[in-house]
Order: structure tokens, then C-alpha cells, then sequence
């Protein structure tokens, strides 16, 4: 296996792009990408996308972006792991490197969702559940996670007020991101005020409907071209990287509270990287919901049981805190364009390891892991990242 490294970034504003097809905001991330790479044509292109068939009508994505962004003959093709679909793409990237098989490979991940129907959205969403037990029955993607949050508040006794700090912490962090969706603060108040979406999930528990691509290009650490990425601005090897998975249907898990398959995936990789939770400096989740941010702090060893939300309380995911999380705005306040968001939770960790995050810049990061879940917690990949010196 040969050591990986991230040498090059790429990613669009997340928003409403009624200008901008799927292709081009693909286009966009992956030139950006390959620029910052010092790259003109890599061996292959994977791509992360969940719904372009549903919202689109555009399959085949793999050769259509690779011929758009003039990349005409190389191995293209789309990896689909529900809104775990980014971080797939970039798993299957990193063992095709590691492995010896291309030397250079650009990931993208790409989502266009706005232009679609908020009925329509809903229900490709849903297609991440189990359709015959949990979709087909008239369950929403909330619903689901309004129904976890309301066990979680019963059998932990948590008031609902409790997860207010991850909102407040995802919206300060968005502020200093000029690629967000959302980059104003909110209050404590904001958050007990918002509108119930699906009781007890309000529309500050929920991240948003949105457009965008990012793209990262990856090749031996110890390739010249790493080598002059290094010079130019810093890299990132990536230490550790694991998909794990559960049941697609929650009422089939051995404990709906407990996220078995990130639980799974964190152990692999930390052995992988040969760390510890105590060891991680920036935890980039996947804060679909809040209660999914409480689940992944516990899953992934950061808090036991029925104290991830304690960790907001106290300030602990704060920049300054003891695990910072969400430092670009999360999936919450930057946007979670369902298919492209693992790729966004890694363009900003590397931001974060060479000293590209602008005001939300951490001052010694040496260590960051990202998680990407698909569905309610059946698909989950983790990766973990260190700074090249």
C-alpha cells in the first residue's frame, strides 16, 4: 500500500444555483481542484452523487463530467452511497492510489437539488430509507430523525433546549466561510423560537436543501507532484479510511440510539492510523440533524452515552473547544448538498492542516477526522488526516 496524499482542493459556494447545471458546478469544483493540484490530467475520476437520476434526470454521470471538464478518455464513474456518497467516491479514490493502480485521481462530489420541487426532494430522499418498512410507509427522512431525537431526549432525559449549541456553533463558524450557505450567527433564542419542522425537530435542527461541488485530487505522498503541492501550499496524508454498515431499516438495529456503523468505521480507522479520539484535533461530522451530531460525538468516542449534548452545552465544540466540529459552518449552516458533502468535510479539513481556513483557521491542527453517514446511519465512512510537514 502506498501512502496517500490530498494535494489539491476545489469547491463552489453552497446555495440555490438556478444558473448553474449539475455539470458546471462539477466543472467548477474539479478545475479548481486540479489548479490548485498543479494537474492537468489525472488517471481517473470518481464522483459522488446521490440523486441526479430523481432530480435531474441525468445518470451516467461518470463520462458526462469527465468529457465537461476535459477529461475525455480517462476512467470516470459515479459512486452512489446515499448522502454518504461523497466520502465513498473518495474511499474508492484512495485504494485505487494506494493501491498502486493510478498514480493521480481527482473525486468529485456533486449535487443540483434546488430546482426540483420541495415534494420531489422529499421523497427522493427517502429512497436513503428502507422502502418497504420505513419510506413506503409514509416516512419522511425528518420523521425518522424526529423520532431518534425523541427517544434520545426520553431515555437520556434531555430537555430540547440542550441541542441548541450545535446550531449556534455551526452558524458562528459559517460566518468566516465565504463558500456557506448561512454565514450569520444565531441565538439560543433563534433556536428556541424556530419553526417545528417535525416535532421535536425544528428548522434549526435541520440542515438545508442546496446546490454545490467539491472536488479533491489525490497521489503518492512521495510523488513529485506532492512534492511541488507541498511547496506551494501544504498537502495532507490521509492515515486512515473506513466504511462500516447497519441495517437500513432503524427498527431492525440493535440499539436505534447507538450508531453501530460509525462506531465500527471510527475503530478501523483510528487502528488504522494508530490514534486514539484524545488524539484528533478537528472532527468534521455529519450534522444533518442534530441529534445525528449527538450520536456521531458518542459513536465515535468523543462522549459516552447520552452525553453528545453536553459537549455543545459546555462549549467543547466550539473553535477554541476541546473538539472543535462543523469549523466551516457543517452540513448545518455551509449546506448539505446530500451527495457532495463528504467531499466539502474534506476540502476543509485540508484547509484546516495547512493553513487555508482564513479566520476559522485552528492554530495547531495536526489531526482531523471527517464522517460521512449515509441514510439514518447505515452507510459510514470515516476518515482521518494528517498534516504533511
Amino acid at each position: 500500500m502506498r501512502d496517500v496524499a490530498i494535494i489539491g482542493i476545489g469547491q463552489t459556494p453552497v446555495g440555490e444555483h438556478w444558473d448553474r447545471s449539475l455539470r458546471h458546478l462539477a466543472h467548477d469544483a474539479v478545475r479548481a481542484a486540479l489548479h490548485d493540484a498543479g494537474v492537468e490530467r489525472p488517471d481517473a475520476l470518481y464522483v459522488g452523487n446521490m440523486l441526479s437520476g430523481e432530480l435531474v434526470g441525468q445518470e451516467h454521470l461518470g463520462a458526462l463530467i469527465a468529457d465537461f471538464v476535459g477529461l475525455r478518455g480517462v476512467e470516470a464513474v459515479k459512486i452512489e452511497a446515499a448522502c454518504g456518497s461523497g466520502a465513498a467516491a473518495l474511499r474508492m479514490g484512495y485504494i485505487a492510489v494506494a493501491g498502486g493502480i493510478h498514480d493521480v485521481v481527482v473525486v468529485a462530489g456533486v449535487e443540483k437539488m434546488t430546482d426540483s420541487p420541495s415534494e420531489v426532494i422529499t421523497s427522493a430522499l427517502a429512497m436513503a430509507a428502507d422502502q418497504e418498512y420505513e419510506a413506503g410507509q409514509g416516512i419522511s427522512f425528518v420523521a425518522l430523525n424526529a423520532m431518534l431525537m425523541r427517544r434520545y431526549m426520553h431515555e437520556f432525559r434531555v430537555p430540547h433546549d440542550a441541542f441548541a449549541g450545535f446550531a449556534v456553533n455551526a452558524h458562528h463558524n459559517a460566518v468566516g466561510n465565504p463558500n456557506a450557505m448561512f454565514p450569520r450567527p444565531i441565538t439560543v433564542e433563534a433556536y428556541q423560537q424556530a419553526a417545528m419542522i417535525a416535532d421535536p425537530i425544528n428548522l434549526l435542527d435541520s440542515s438545508p436543501v442546496c446546490d454545490g461541488a467539491a472536488a479533491v485530487v489525490l497521489a503518492p505522498a512521495d510523488s513529485e507532484v506532492a512534492r511541488r503541492a507541498r511547496q506551494a501550499h501544504g498537502i495532507a496524508r490521509i492515515i486512515g479510511s473506513a466504511i462500516a454498515t447497519d441495517s437500513v431499516a432503524i427498527h431492525d438495529r440493535r440499539d436505534p440510539l447507538f450508531l453501530e456503523a460509525a462506531f465500527l468505521s471510527c475503530q478501523k480507522a483510528y487502528a488504522q492510523a494508530q490514534v486514539t479520539p484524545a488524539d484528533i484535533d478537528l472532527f468534521e461530522l455529519h450534522d444533518a440533524f442534530s441529534i445525528m451530531a449527538a450520536l456521531s460525538l458518542e459513536a465515535a468516542g468523543f462522549a459516552r452515552r447520552g452525553e453528545g449534548v453536553r459537549l455543545a452545552m459546555n462549549g467543547d465544540i466550539t473553535l477554541e473547544g476541546r473538539i472543535p466540529i462543523s469549523t466551516m459552518g457543517g452540513l448545518k449552516a455551509r449546506g448539505h448538498p446530500v451527495g457532495a458533502t463528504g467531499v466539502y468535510q474534506i476540502v476543509e479539513i485540508v484547509q484546516q492542516l495547512t493553513g487555508r481556513a482564513g479566520p476559522n483557521q485552528l492554530p495547531s491542527a495536526r489531526l482531523g477526522m471527517a464522517q460521512n453517514i449515509g441514510g439514518s446511519g447505515a452507510t459510514v465512512i470515516t476518515h482521518i488526516l494528517e498534516a504533511a510537514d
